[in-house]
């Protein structure tokens, strides 16, 4: 069961908001019921390592988007901190220097769990652990790399990595590397693959060996159609909007979905600003450099209120529209926290209730929000991890 102060979340919210703007006190006990059962899961939360030291950790309230205080006031359940390295030179240089940042992430991550606040939080590496720990009442922590760069060109890393407790990877990020073409290409017309290599192929054959899901977040749209149509397991989109919502390469069209929803993956709807709904966020950014005294409370509430931000309600549309178009089956939900995610609403863990009573009021039933939350995801994972079974049973 979730901590109890999402308990004086509620209370907070039926006392604070004007009597007109509010839900009916029954919608809002209804979401505070689903949400308390329900196991609530963020695929995409970027960190960095000066906040895991003995002396500044998510023990603590820091400035994160997220930290155990913050994912307890929310009822956020499982975070999935994120082994990201940017793109650099394709070379043995270049390789090293990215393994060893993506090192001080697993580090990082293992330091958190281990040593700061084991009695807090658990690292999960399947399910049935996930469950085991929930139970106990600790918050969650999984692991998502994202880039495989650092791999360099030495397919064992996989297996490392998975012992590491790695459970997704993404071929590439912003940039094309040894594996896949990037999303990036787009902007630039430029290929370097047409697609993924044949290196990057064997990578996918080693991710679904050992049971680590592919993310097609960041690859370029033929490498996302070779990558699904090369995988042996269901995919996932990690952090990526519908783009029919928000025109950004990053975000899956809806010949992309259908991908997805053949292969029996996941498109993790993500509450980045600019991928939710590109020319809102565009108006209100450009109507708060008008303002020149941007200390005026006044000012600042008039112009929120003609040039709103994006907020909870456009980011459920995203959700509203993957479920419609290729089924409740193959949605989910992810915030990009500390990575440039949090919309109005949704800002950081602390908010993460809304996100269900946005759900709740658009008359969502508690095993779509189920579904929604964690269980596509899960049942994605243990996919991955029957087939990784599979294949080494059958070596």
């Amino acid at each position: 069961m979730k901590n109890l102060s999402i308990l004086l979340l509620i209370s907070f919210l039926i006392s604070c908001q004007e009597q007109p703007a509010q839900p009916d006190i029954a919608l809002i006990q209804k979401a505070q019921l689903i949400h308390m059962k329900t196991l609530t899961l963020d695929t995409h939360d970027d960190i960095n390592v000066k906040n895991f030291t003995d002396s500044l950790n998510y023990l603590m309230d820091t400035d994160t988007q997220v930290n155990i205080p913050k994912m307890e006031r929310g009822g956020l359940d499982v975070a999935w901190f994120i082994v990201y390295t940017g793109q650099g030179e394709l070379n043995a240089e270049g390789y090293q220097k990215a393994a060893d940042n993506a090192q001080s992430k697993f580090d990082a991550i293992h330091r958190l769990v281990d040593e700061y606040a084991p009695n807090k939080m658990g690292l999960a590496r399947s399910s049935k652990t996930l469950d085991s720990l929930r139970k106990i009442g600790k918050r969650i922590a999984m692991i998502g790399v994202e880039n495989a760069y650092p791999i360099g060109e030495t397919l064992t890393e996989v297996k490392r990595y998975y012992d590491l407790g790695a459970r997704y990877m993404s071929l590439a990020h912003n940039g094309h590397n040894q594996f896949s073409d990037s999303n990036t290409g787009e902007f630039d017309n430029t290929a370097k693959h047409e697609g993924i290599s044949e290196l990057g192929k064997k990578v996918i054959d080693s991710m679904n060996y050992y049971g680590i899901m592919v993310d097609i977040s960041h690859p370029s749209k033929e490498a996302i159609r070779q990558t699904i149509a090369h995988s042996k397991a269901p995919v996932i989109a990690s952090h990526s909007s519908a783009r029919a919502l928000s025109d950004h390469p990053r975000n899956l069209d809806d010949e992309q979905l259908e991908w997805v929803k053949e292969n029996g993956g996941v498109v993790q709807a993500v509450a980045l600003a600019l991928f939710v709904n590109k020319e809102k966020h565009q108006k209100h950014r450009d109507s708060l450099k008008t303002l020149e005294d941007k200390t005026d409370a006044e000012a600042l509430t008039a112009l929120k209120k003609e040039f709103p931000p994006v907020d909870v309600a456009d980011f459920v549309d995203h959700i509203d529209y993957i479920k419609n178009k290729i089924g409740i089956d193959h949605v989910g939900i992810s915030s990009d926290f500390d990575g440039g995610g949090g919309i109005e609403g949704w800002k950081d863990a602390s908010e993460t209730f809304n996100v269900t009573l946005e759900l709740v009021k658009r008359g969502y039933t508690e095993e779509e929000i189920s579904k929604i939350w964690s269980g596509n995801l899960l049942r994605v994972l243990d996919e991955t991890a029957k087939i990784a079974s599979e294949l080494q049973k059958a070596k």
